[in-house]
C-alpha cells in the first residue's frame, strides 16, 4: 500500500465529500484489505474479470458470506439502461438499504455502470471501486462521472457520484490484452498533454518501457494521472468550467465510437484519433504551432494510433461522401453541447488549452 489520499468534492449525497484512494502494488494485497465490513456488500464485474485467479478466489469468499455477486456480460455492448437494472433488481432482491455497498470490480463499463446503480437505489447508496483496466484507473473510475450508452450514443444517460473509495492495483494492468492496455494508455496521453510535459517527454522518450508495462514507469503515471484529474475534479466535479480540459479528443471520439457502432473500436483509441484531429483543429485555426502538432502526431504513431482523418474502423461503413456530414451529425447530439455549434478543447501547446464553439465549415476540414 502506498501514496495514499483524498479528493474532496462539494457533498451531492450524504457521503460523496470525500474520495479516498488507496493504491496497492499487488492483487492479493488488495482483496486482503477489503470485504471485512459486516455492511451488506453486492460486488458488480463482468464475465472476463470474474475469471481472473484473484478475484474469482475473492468473490468466492463473498458469496460464502451471503454477499451478492453480479456478473455481467463483458463488452461495451453491454453497458445499458437493463445492465444497470440488473444490478439495481440484484440489491433490491437482496433487501439493501442506503447503508450497503455497491463495489465495481472492472474497467470503465462496470465502473460506470455500478456507480450510476449506486446513485439511482434508494437515491444513493455507498460506492466503492476497483478499476482493473489502465483506462479505468487513469480516467474513468475518478471523478464521479457514472453512466451507461443509450441507442448507440455513449454515456447518454447518467449522473455526477463520486464513489467512498477507490482501490487501485497497478498489477491488474499485466494481464491486460494489448488492445486494452493502448486504450487505457491513450487517456494517459490525453492527461500529460493537458497537464504535464514531464510524463508527456516520457511516452516520447521511454516506449520501449511503456510497451513494455515497466511496472514502476506504470505506477508514475498512473499516480500523476489520477493526482492530475483529482486536482480538476476538487474545482469542477459537475464540469461546469475547467474539467471541460479533461474532455480533449473526446468530442472526436465518441462521435467516432457512435459512428462505427459501439464496440468496434475501443474508446482509448478512438480518444488519441480525437487528440489528433483537436490538435490539427488547432492549428488550422492559428493557436497551435506546426511543431506542436508534428510533435503529438508522431508520438500517436509511435504507439499505432491513427492520425489520419479518416479512421480505418469506418472504411466500408458508410460512403466516404458521407463521413463529415455523419460525424459532425454524431458530435452536436453529444451530451457535452449547450448549442448547435460544436464545442471544442484546443491547445496551442502542452499544459495550454482553451475551450471554444468551432463552426461546422472548420470542423470539417480536419475530418
Amino acid at each position: 500500500m502506498k501514496k495514499d489520499f483524498n479528493i474532496n468534492y462539494p457533498m451531492i449525497h450524504q457521503g460523496t465529500e470525500k474520495t479516498e484512494v488507496v493504491f496497492f502494488q499487488k492483487e492479493s494485497e488488495l482483496f486482503a484489505n477489503i470485504g471485512n465490513a459486516e455492511n451488506k456488500h453486492i460486488y458488480v464485474t463482468d464475465s472476463n474479470i470474474a475469471l481472473l485467479l484473484e478475484v474469482k478466489k475473492f468473490l468466492d469468499e463473498q458469496k460464502a458470506k451471503n454477499q451478492v455477486v453480479v456478473i455481467l456480460p463483458a463488452g461495451e455492448e453491454n453497458k445499458t439502461l437493463d445492465s444497470v437494472l440488473t444490478i439495481v433488481k440484484a440489491a433490491l432482491e437482496a433487501d439493501f438499504n442506503r447503508n450497503s455497498v455497491f463495489t465495481g470490480i472492472g474497467g470503465g463499463v462496470i465502473t460506470d455502470m455500478t456507480a450510476f446503480a449506486s446513485s439511482i437505489f434508494k437515491r444513493g447508496a455507498k460506492l466503492e471501486l476497483i478499476p482493473t483496466s489502465l483506462l479505468a484507473m487513469v480516467d474513468a473510475a475518478c471523478g464521479g462521472k457514472t453512466g451507461c450508452d443509450f441507442e448507440s450514443y455513449k454515456n447518454m444517460i447518467g449522473s455526477f457520484y463520486p464513489a467512498g473509495k477507490l482501490y487501485i492495483c497497478s498489477e491488474f494492468v499485466q494481464s491486460l490484452p494489448e488492445s486494452e492496455y493502448f486504450s487505457g494508455l491513450a487517456e494517459a496521453v490525453k492527461t500529460a498533454m493537458l497537464y504535464d510535459d514531464e510524463m508527456f517527454e516520457d511516452f516520447e522518450t521511454k516506449a520501449d518501457l511503456v510497451r513494455a508495462r515497466n511496472p514502476e514507469l506504470l505506477d508514475k503515471i498512473i499516480e500523476k494521472c489520477v493526482r492530475a484529474k483529482a486536482k480538476i475534479v476538487e474545482e469542477d466535479l459537475t464540469e461546469k468550467g475547467l474539467r471541460m480540459q479533461l474532455n480533449l479528443g473526446h468530442t472526436f471520439a465518441h462521435a467516432l465510437e457512435t459512428v462505427a457502432g459501439l464496440g468496434a473500436i475501443s474508446h482509448g483509441e478512438a480518444v488519441a484519433w480525437g487528440c489528433g484531429r483537436a490538435v490539427e483543429l488547432s492549428q488550422n485555426l492559428g493557436l497551435a504551432s506546426e511543431t506542436y502538432k508534428n510533435r503529438v502526431f508522431a508520438m500517436l504513431k509511435n504507439y499505432g494510433y491513427s492520425t489520419e482523418a479518416l479512421h480505418p474502423v469506418l472504411n466500408g461503413k458508410i460512403p466516404e461522401n458521407q463521413v463529415k456530414e455523419t460525424l459532425l451529425f454524431a458530435m452536436k447530439k453529444d451530451k457535452k453541447n449547450s448549442s448547435s455549434t460544436v464545442r471544442f478543447v484546443l491547445q496551442s501547446d502542452i499544459k495550454k488549452t482553451v475551450i471554444q464553439e468551432v463552426s461546422d465549415s472548420e470542423v470539417a476540414k480536419v475530418l
